[in-house]
């Protein structure tokens, strides 16, 4: 008889709805949803509750946490688990690891929605296979999650992909819409920098508008820039700019090559149809990113 998977409970906590799910694998078994209110600890009770009258069916062996961020990642901080400086309401210094794991004794892992998704598509999705990988979510915001030998990479902090400064079009005097840099690629390239560039929403522009153009250069100069640092083996672009308008992927294919300048062997516009690409967990990257933390939370137990 093959055993079955063990049972695992995920939470993918973004920052107008969060979702709970157990799951065996990739099969999800039980799924539940509630907005994020302005207020973490009714959001954190609705969590914890649903929680626990799951586990009194039957227990669940860890616990992922996949959170929109900024969000202290490193265990040697004070701060540890808790959202830093977020522009939602209510939610500077949120500790979520307390607020969702407090009363679960088994092994948890706690990271940032983009670094679980980037797992979830490394273990089961469009990066199957590849050692170093980088997911980057393109929507109301820009993020991204990076993937070195199976583990999310950390430093002093998680990555911040979004705010990178990136080169202007000549002539191109947008202000950016970024409340910190202004300009940074979130400023320019992220869904509200998008719509305020053409003054309508960016799932109502045509694909041929002229908007797209710009939005790919800018990505291309990020593309670019974690080719050349990182030497990834996919990157894979999800959210719904980044997945949700036809066209946009192939414009930034094109943008890459020019910035590379076929300086790169094997990084010709080919080859970069095949390195980036578009998520194969759709929408739900970033629950599955929840489930492959706990997954990675139970084998690091068992070690």
């Amino acid at each position: 008889m093959i055993a079955r998977a063990p049972l695992v409970a995920g939470v993918e906590l973004g920052g107008t709805k969060c979702i709970a799910v157990l799951a065996r694998g990739r099969s999800i078994e039980q799924r539940a949803q509630w907005p994020t209110g302005d207020d973490p600890a009714a959001t954190f009770g609705s969590i914890a509750e649903w929680l626990d009258a799951a586990a009194r069916e039957e227990s669940f062996t860890a616990l992922g946490i996949a959170s929109f961020g900024p969000l202290r990642v490193d265990p040697a901080a004070e701060d540890y688990g808790c959202i830093v400086n977020t522009p939602k309401p209510g939610w500077s210094g949120a500790n979520v690891l307390a607020g969702i794991a407090g009363r679960f004794t088994g092994p948890v892992a706690l990271d940032t929605d983009v670094a679980g998704a980037a797992l979830a598509e490394g273990r089961w999705g469009a990066a199957t296979g590849c050692a170093t990988h980088v997911y980057l979510t393109i929507g109301t915001g820009i993020g991204g999650g990076i993937v070195i030998d199976g583990k999310p990479h950390h430093g002093t902090f998680h990555p911040e992909m979004g705010h990178v400064r990136v080169r202007r079009a000549v002539g191109d005097r947008f202000a950016g819409v970024c409340p910190i840099h202004g300009d940074c690629l979130e400023g320019l390239a992220s869904g509200p920098a998008i719509a305020a560039r053409a003054g309508r929403p960016a799932d109502t522009l045509a694909p041929s508008d002229a908007v797209w153009s710009l939005v790919a250069n800018e990505i291309a100069d990020l593309m670019a820039s974690m080719i050349l640092m990182l030497a990834p083996h996919r990157i894979v672009i999800g959210g719904g700019v980044g997945a949700g308008q036809p066209g946009l992927l192939g414009l930034i294919h094109s943008a890459t090559a020019q910035v590379l300048g076929a300086y790169l062997p094997g990084h010709d516009h080919a080859s970069l149809e095949k390195l980036i690409v578009r998520p194969a967990l759709g929408h739900d990257a970033g629950v599955y990113g929840a489930v492959a933390l706990a997954m990675e939370a139970l084998d690091s137990h068992a070690i």
